[in-house]
Parts: structure tokens; C-alpha cells; sequence
């Protein structure tokens, strides 16, 4: 913005903002206007005061210049102090209409008495207030300059008189002018603070919003891979088991007793699995030893048991990079059991690098296109767990060729943000 413009512009006032953004309370103007009350109150008793005190005129001149400066309290009231409360601008004729008639009260008492003047400094800030800064000062020549040309012409003083009372005219519009654009540059800078902090609640306000969205969705995102790799899967394998009991019962009794067995055994970590997601904690396998002791009874509860081999130096890992290793191969697992066919073997490599984990799962079955648009939400979960520890996955596939889930996942850089 230009200095012209910010002269031009009438003050604007300080809005009182609560938590929300733009939310206006009480101006702070309005809080503090008493003292401009009192500041006219004072300033037009102590003319009235000096007018009635005046050696000269006579009383019957002075009498009814005081009587015009009491004509000028109920006008301040009733037209001048409500504009005066709002913001400047928002009536301009009305402003106009106010001026013009304090102006008209003021005028003849000042003609008339020489000591009228004082109350110049209780109404140049009405200026200033309701009007641009160059109108403003225009206002203030005529309030300033116009008495002592009026009451010269009406009492013909002498020259030096009127040259003393010319000076302090002047003295009092260049005070006036100076002190009244340097007020506005500062309401008119402060406002443009005001409308900052404004936008800055504003924004900050969009970004705890938009935090809160992102993190409800994170929250959703984690909870649905939770879901997916344990209480899912396991209630998937629990509807195989059943429909492997039903046909067995009359054929096959103990290996439908042993499908039941393992029934129970996937019921029971199904809930410590549910116990664990609802406490935050971590999976329930992890917490009764090493992940390759999680990954041997994740293998074991399989149908048929997979095949575990681990390789390199064992070793405690992050939790959250131990969580995803173990997640992978759950959705690797079950996704074999869901998708390879029957009969076919299921195998897991853990190989434990100087600067790496990788976790392989293969499978003999029946294998699928990786080029073929893949339904459902494992494998892009996995991709996703893994990308969120600084890892990556990849799938080797062909028809009649098997699967191979494979996936890295870094030790030497702490994961940024770990989801259990």
C-alpha cells in the first residue's frame, strides 16, 4: 500500500478478537471512549469558563456566545458521539452533517469572544476522527483560522493583536495536522496488524483443522491395516477351519480334531491380537520373545505349517520395524492360504544384514499376473507399512508359478514414525 493511499484512508479501528478468527467482540475503542467524554466535558468547562470571565467583550456578548457553547452538549450527544463510536466512513453524510452544525454553533461564539477558541482542541479530534486525513485538515483550517479572521473583522483590534491571535491560529492547525496524521499512520498500521493476526488465527485455525482431518484419516489408515492383518486374517482362517472340520468330520475324525485344535489356537491369539489393538500395545506374538520366534508360531498355525529359516546375526530390532516384518508376513501368509490352492507349501526367510532386514515369503501355488489389477487391501497395506519405516516391497508372481512376497526394511536409521 502506498503512503498516499494510507493518508487518504480514514483511521480505522481495532477489532477485539476471540478464538475464532474474525469474531468480533467489543472494540477496544469503545471500551476506552470515556476518557474522551471527560476530555470534552473538561475542555468545554474551562472555555465557558474563560468566555463568562472575559474583560472584554461585554456580558450581554459574552452571555450568548456561552449560551451557543451549551447548544454544543446536547448536539455531541444526540449526533455527535454515536458517529463517533462506529467506524469512520460509514456515515459520511452524517459526519458531514455533525461538523456542519458544531461548526455553525462554534463560529458565532468565536466571532464574538476571543476565548471561544480554546475549545478548538476538543473538536479538532472529532475532525480527524470522522473524516480522511486531507478533509480532516481542511476542517481544521476553517475551526482554526476562520474565528480570528471573524472576530478581527467584527471588533477591528489592533494589528499587533490580531497578528499575536493569528499566530497562535496557526500554531494551533500546524499542532492540530502534525499530531493528528501522525495518529492515524499509527491506528491505520495497527490496524493492518490487527487484520494479520486476524488471517494468522485464520490460518492457524485451517491447519489445526486440516491436522485434525489428516489425523483422524492416519488413525483410520492404521487401524484398518491392523484390522486387516489380524483380527481379519484370523477370523478368514477360522471360516477355513470350519469348512475343513465340516467336511472331515465323517471321513477324517482326527484330522478334523486337529483342525479344531488349531481353531482354538487361532481364536485365542485372535484375542490377545484384539486385546493388544485395543491397548495400543504391540502384536501379541512380539511380546513373548524374539520376531523370529513370532514369525516360527505365526508359520505353525498355518494349514499346512510353513516352512521358517532365519539367516545373518539375530538381533533386537525397533518395535515398529519388528511390527511390519511381522505384519508382513501374516498378509503374506494368509493371502497364501486364501489365494495359492490346496496343497501348496508356504516357506519364510528372515535375513538379518548389516544394514537391513529382509523378509521373503514364497509360495508353490498357483500364482497369479502382477500386471493384473489386484482387489483388496493387503498388498497395498503391506507396500504402505513398509514405505512408512523407509522400506520397500516388492511381488514376484507368474501363473502356475508361485508367489514371492519380498520385503526390506533399513536397522541403521530409526524409523520416523512407527505404527503399531
Amino acid at each position: 500500500m502506498s503512503a498516499d493511499l494510507q493518508v487518504e484512508e480514514p483511521p480505522r479501528r481495532l477489532n477485539g478478537f476471540t478464538g475464532t478468527a474474525g469474531a468480533r467482540e467489543s472494540h477496544v475503542w469503545d471500551r476506552a471512549f470515556g476518557p474522551w467524554d471527560l476530555y470534552f466535558g473538561v475542555v468545554w468547562a474551562a472555555t465557558v469558563a474563560f468566555v463568562l470571565g472575559a474583560d472584554f467583550p461585554a456580558l450581554s456578548y459574552r452571555l450568548p456566545a456561552a449560551a451557543l457553547l451549551t447548544l454544543l452538549i446536547p448536539w455531541y450527544a444526540w449526533a455527535g458521539r454515536p458517529l463517533l463510536l462506529k467506524d469512520p466512513g460509514a456515515e459520511p453524510a452524517l459526519s458531514l452533517r455533525y461538523l456542519g452544525g458544531l461548526t455553525a454553533l462554534f463560529l458565532p461564539a468565536a466571532f464574538l469572544v476571543g476565548e471561544t477558541r480554546l475549545i478548538t482542541f476538543a473538536l479538532a479530534p472529532h475532525c480527524f476522527m470522522l473524516l480522511p486525513l486531507r478533509r480532516a485538515i481542511g476542517a481544521m483550517a476553517v475551526l482554526s483560522l476562520l474565528p480570528v479572521a471573524g472576530w478581527a473583522l467584527l471588533w477591528r483590534p489592533e494589528g499587533h493583536i490580531v497578528f499575536i491571535n493569528a499566530v497562535g491560529s496557526f500554531v494551533t492547525l500546524a499542532f492540530s495536522s502534525f499530531f493528528g496524521a501522525w495518529i492515524l499512520r499509527i491506528i491505520g498500521q495497527s490496524q493492518e496488524r490487527a487484520s494479520l493476526i486476524a488471517e494468522l488465527d485464520a490460518s492457524r485455525e485451517e491447519v489445526a483443522r486440516l491436522s485434525a482431518a489428516q489425523g483422524a484419516h492416519a488413525e483410520r489408515e492404521r487401524m484398518s491395516r491392523e484390522i486387516h492383518d489380524t483380527l481379519a486374517q484370523g477370523f478368514t482362517s477360522l471360516l477355513m477351519l470350519v469348512q475343513a472340520v465340516q467336511s472331515e468330520l465323517d471321513t477324517d475324525p482326527a484330522q478334523a480334531h486337529r483342525h479344531l485344535d488349531l481353531m482354538a489356537a487361532t481364536a485365542r491369539q485372535n484375542l490377545a491380537e484384539a486385546r493388544a489393538l485395543v491397548a495400543g500395545g504391540a502384536p501379541a506374538d512380539l511380546d513373548a520373545g524374539s520376531l523370529p520366534d513370532a514369525v516360527r508360531r505365526l508359520a505353525a498355525r498355518q494349514d499346512p505349517p510353513a516352512d521358517v529359516s532365519v539367516t545373518g546375526a539375530v538381533r533386537p530390532l525397533a518395535a515398529a520395524l519388528e511390527v511390519v516384518a511381522l505384519r508382513a508376513c501374516q498378509e503374506s501368509l494368509s493371502n497364501a492360504a486364501k489365494h495359492a490352492g490346496a496343497g501348496a507349501r508356504c516357506s519364510v526367510s528372515l535375513a538379518y544384514g548389516d544394514d537391513g532386514l529382509t523378509v521373503a515369503v514364497r509360495d508353490t501355488g498357483r500364482g497369479f499376473d502382477p500386471a493384473a489389477p489386484v482387489p483388496g487391501y493387503g498388498l497395498r497395506g503391506l507396500r504402505a507399512r513398509a514405505a512408512e519405516v523407509g522400506g520397500g516391497a516388492a511381488v514376484e508372481a507368474a501363473p502356475g508359478s508361485g508367489t514371492t512376497v519380498t520385503v526390506t526394511l533399513p536397522t541403521t536409521t530409526p524409523p520416523i514414525s512407527p505404527t503399531l
